[in-house]
């Protein structure tokens, strides 16, 4: 499920919603992966490729999914559980939208 939507990013990422360049690494349980993007484009790598990304994320899969899919947005209980954790949280709410994922 991960592999399927990491790997679709680049298809429905919406240039016209990113104004600049930012790199998102997101560590979900064993799935490690760099997303890029900027008012050029969108990639998306296997590991960590970038030595300080300029947001980290890290939860489980099951809970990346839920956000994916099922349109659930972390509160601040989520980030103080340590269910999610991030050193920028208001940067995911630009990485959702930079795929349609308005929250």
């Amino acid at each position: 499920m991960l592999d399927t939507i990491f790997s679709e990013l680049p298809k429905v990422f919406q240039q016209e919603n990113v104004s600049a360049h930012m790199s998102y690494y997101f560590s979900l349980g064993d799935v490690k992966k760099t997303v890029q993007i900027s008012p050029s484009g969108c990639t998306v790598e296997d590991g960590k490729t970038v030595e300080h990304a300029d947001c980290v994320c890290k939860t489980s899969a099951e809970f990346f999914i839920g956000i994916w899919n099922d349109g659930y947005r972390p509160g601040l209980k989520d980030f103080l559980s340590g269910t999610i954790k991030s050193n920028k949280p208001d940067e995911l709410k630009t990485f959702l939208k930079a795929f349609g994922k308005d929250v």
